[in-house]
């Protein structure tokens, strides 16, 4: 399917959206997020010459569904969409719980990677902190049939954050005419929430360039994680972008859009 010079396929496995011609780029989006968050960065990267492919990871987006999640599992559907689109020597780039996934996919298959840009996560563990998202999007009763109106004012007394209710309010859509539903799969990260946050197994090692930009006013990277991000990225450099924070790439898209091409390139 072709949509304004925007190639649409839907693998057996994933949802992508693919733009340009060149060197393979995929992107991988964060928790409860997906394809569509990329689209203008996407655009621009195809414009420099890489074929871009911007991923719906499984629950996500309009990708499958499954009660099975887990980074492994995340890994192989990406390598299984690869080797359906014939993809060699790809470039990565994946935000927060999609950094973690293009880590572990480096590591487990560097020969199919080749360079990586991990934005604004480490190879650590995490706690939980997703609590108080979660409960506002339990809280949210379809059956009512709401407007968007009224999901979002069920987000907000749960989730004060204007941004951070606009990017989960991009998952809504109209299931049937009178009927939103959310996109992702709300009953499996209730079950599932503690994956987002394990760590990458401390055995990998991925020998090849990685770039990590960090947000700024984010605390996701640390100065004093530098050290343990080298020994399993040796080639690892590192960028921060100012009064940026964990959605580095949507609050300051130019910066982060030159720091990576000028990486890529």
């Amino acid at each position: 399917m072709n949509l304004c010079g925007i190639i649409i396929k839907i693998s057996k496995m994933l949802y992508s959206k693919i733009e340009g011609s060149g060197k393979p780029l995929l992107i991988l989006h964060g928790f409860l997020g997906m394809s569509d968050n990329w689209k203008t960065l996407g655009v621009q990267f195809a414009s420099e010459g890489f074929e871009v492919h911007i991923l719906d990871l499984r629950n996500h987006g309009r990708s499958f569904q499954s009660e099975e999640f887990s980074y492994e599992l995340m890994v192989q559907d990406i390598v299984q969409y690869s080797e359906e689109h014939q993809l060699e020597k790809i470039n990565v780039i994946g935000h927060s719980m999609g950094g973690k996934t293009a880590m572990l996919l480096a590591a487990r298959f560097p020969e199919l990677v080749d360079k990586l840009i991990v934005a604004d996560i480490g190879p650590k563990y995490y706690a939980p902190h997703h609590q108080d998202i979660l409960a506002g999007l339990n809280a949210v009763d379809f059956s009512q049939k709401p407007s968007r109106n009224e999901v979002e004012a069920t987000l907000s007394d749960y989730i004060p954050d204007f941004g951070t209710r606009q990017f989960l309010l991009k998952n809504l859509y109209w299931q049937e005419p009178v009927q939103l539903a959310f996109r992702f799969n709300l009953a499996v990260f209730n079950k599932k929430i503690t994956e987002i946050g394990v760590s990458l197994p401390a055995n990998l090692v991925f020998e090849k360039p990685t770039l990590f930009i960090r947000g700024g006013n984010s605390n996701y990277i640390l100065d004093e994680d530098f050290e343990a991000i080298k020994v399993q990225f040796p080639k690892a450099s590192f960028e921060t972008i100012p009064n940026a924070g964990h959605w580095l790439h949507a609050e300051n898209p130019v910066l982060f859009y030159q720091l990576s091409l000028s990486y890529l390139n």
